[in-house]
């Protein structure tokens, strides 16, 4: 039964992975502090950012610098100057100090990918005994609902192990970009946001959405300690794309996938990289688009391999007609890569 509970107050840890997007990180940390409960931690993880991302945050934190202007939507804004830590990543991982304040930042010290960057900020989070971890990306903006919301939901069912939230665009508030997160066509390959283009104020089935949610969405994703304690961290090697539905994949069977409804986030989607479902995909996001649906088909449905292999062909010759001879290049060398160190099929 999908029911959100009166919320028991409890410390979360968020999770904010950085990567030369400073400003985007900083709107999302002006949004995100006014509404945490007491004793919870903002950890932003920063994957050696190469135009001073973490100075302008130190800066922005000590109050020497202008915060962002938000829309409507957010209801309160960080009052500064706030108190940081910042670590290199094997202090971080090695849980920090009891009493680290509310602000903590790693330097993780290398571009380790999506997964990689937020399992440094999950170790230090459970090292610090959290019990539910908020991963949510930079480029988001929060309300006062945001968070409890997500809180609510995990609360009112321990067999919840990940649950997603109402994602809206950005530069279009009234527009759903997913409701928790997205379907999945093992066939292609390819996940398809529930909801997408719908009205936020729709009326809607929360049992039917959940039934069909194949994985949620890693823009604003909650887990549990238990499920990270069974399943593990994200996998590393997809570094980019495919970290969320690998997880669900692993963890099917042991916990449940849920979305709070009460819980909207703005999304200006895909800003670090250049993607969008919008446009075109940038190089960066093609090249890890196309390999990691091979990957992630050779590791979990061998039996779709081809399928999908087939689907990667027709996409690829779409993209020729088109004269866009760049994409077809970046596809068509993910189809004849033969291996994936060593791994499977491939």
């Amino acid at each position: 039964m999908n029911t959100e509970q009166p919320l028991i107050s409890v410390p979360v840890a968020v999770v904010i992975l950085n990567w030369n997007g400073w400003q985007d990180t900083i709107s999302c940390l002006d949004s995100l502090i006014p509404g945490l409960p007491s004793g919870s931690r903002v950890i932003v993880c920063d994957n050696a950012s190469t135009n001073d991302s973490v100075v302008h945050i130190h800066r922005w934190a000590d109050d020497l610098s202008d915060s962002a202007i938000h829309p409507t939507f957010v209801t309160a804004r960080a009052e500064r100057p706030i108190r940081w830590v910042e670590y290199d990543r094997a202090k971080a991982e090695a849980g920090g100090a009891s009493d680290d304040p509310s602000l903590v930042l790693i330097n993780t010290g290398g571009n380790l990918g999506f997964a990689g960057g937020n399992n440094v900020g999950i170790r230090y989070a459970l090292a610090q005994n959290y019990n539910f971890i908020w991963l949510l990306n930079n480029d988001t903006v929060v309300n006062a609902t945001s968070l409890s919301g997500l809180l609510s939901r995990m609360q009112g069912n321990p067999q919840i192990g990940m649950c997603g939230s109402t994602l809206a665009y950005f530069d279009q508030p009234d527009v759903v970009q997913a409701l928790g997160g997205s379907r999945f066509d093992f066939k292609s390959g390819k996940g398809a946001h529930i909801g997408l283009g719908e009205t936020l104020s729709g009326t809607r089935d929360p049992q039917m959405i959940e039934r069909s949610l194949d994985y949620v969405a890693g823009a604003s994703m909650m887990v549990s300690r238990a499920f990270l304690n069974e399943v593990g961290l994200m996998c590393e090697d997809y570094f980019l794309y495919f970290e969320e539905i690998d997880w669900a994949m692993r963890a099917k069977g042991k916990f449940d996938l849920a979305w709070a409804s009460t819980s909207v986030i703005l999304h200006k989607e895909g800003a670090s990289i250049g993607s969008s479902q919008r446009s075109r995909p940038s190089a960066t996001s093609l090249q890890y688009l196309y390999r990691n649906r091979l990957r992630f088909a050779d590791r979990h449905t061998p039996q779709h391999f081809w399928s999908v292999w087939r689907s990667i062909c027709f996409e690829a010759a779409v993209y020729l007609k088109r004269c866009d001879f760049e994409a077809a290049k970046i596809i068509f060398r993910a189809l004849i890569q033969r291996r994936f160190d060593g791994e499977g099929t491939l």
